[in-house]
């Protein structure tokens, strides 16, 4: 499984797309006199809080949801009406959309209200004048968790080695064999926090047989139920065995979308 970096996100070409119409909020026209503004001339709002401290810089990579508007009140694009979030580079995309998105944390919805300026200056093709965005941030998939070092005490483990902590629990009753293909989204990391291939960045859940990954994939997916999102360290003995990079102990965070 190999890494396809997802580097860009495509904020227009709504109408190439069957996609419900969001409706506008009703200060699409103009900031109101709560939104914040900042320096460059970008005002904000912040519609759901969030007790995170965590932000994304530029160098970071972001999952979020999004719908863009024009100041008519007409949206231009949206994740959410699509049902796909979207995986970018926080430097690849308008200014004022990268500036408000390093404003905020994971969990947190906020309403950003973008100059021409800061987003596509009047180009041909492109929605003109200022655009509106909500936004929510679901995560940072670049980040490491923090316990990436080392097992917490609430984990559990099998007699082979293998940790893990349930982060979701599934809606489903039946474990995969090990026989069964199955349909996940996956990120993981080596100890010093380094993500070396994640499903979730290219923006493709990956679906293979279970017995022919890693060892502590093939039991630890099978574990799992349908919907239900978990956190594995997986010894080396249970992953490449020293034989091939990545070394050591092993991180993912693995969601089991569908057994097959």
């Amino acid at each position: 499984m190999r890494i396809s970096w997802v580097l860009a996100l495509s904020l227009l070409a709504a109408a190439a797309r069957a996609q419900t119409a969001i409706p506008a909020p009703p200060d699409v026209a103009a900031p109101p006199a709560d939104a914040t503004k900042t320096a460059s001339g970008l005002a904000t709002k912040v519609l759901t809080p969030t007790t995170s401290k965590d932000r994304p810089t530029k160098d970071d990579l972001v999952t979020v949801d999004y719908t863009g508007w024009t100041t008519d009140g007409k949206m231009f694009d949206s994740s959410v009406a699509s049902g796909r979030p979207a995986t970018f580079g926080v430097a690849r995309v308008i200014p004022g959309f990268s500036e408000g998105i390093q404003l905020m944390a994971p969990g947190e919805k906020r309403r950003l209200w973008i100059p021409e300026g800061l987003a596509y200056k009047g180009q041909e093709g492109r929605p003109k004048g200022m655009l509106v965005f909500d936004v929510t941030l679901i995560g940072i998939p670049n980040r490491a968790p923090p316990d990436v070092k080392a097992p917490p005490s609430d984990a559990k483990r099998t007699a082979s080695g293998l940790a893990y902590k349930v982060l979701k629990p599934g809606t489903g009753g039946r474990h995969p064999k090990p026989s069964n293909r199955v349909t996940v989204h996956y990120t993981g990391w080596t100890t010093d926090g380094k993500m070396f291939d994640s499903s979730v960045v290219s923006g493709r859940p990956a679906t293979f047989a279970l017995d022919g990954v890693i060892k502590g994939w093939t039991e630890g997916v099978a574990l799992m139920v349908e919907g239900e999102k978990t956190r594995f360290w997986i010894p080396e003995k249970l992953a490449y065995e020293g034989k091939q990079a990545p070394y050591g102990l092993l991180v993912f965070e693995v969601e089991l979308i569908k057994i097959e």
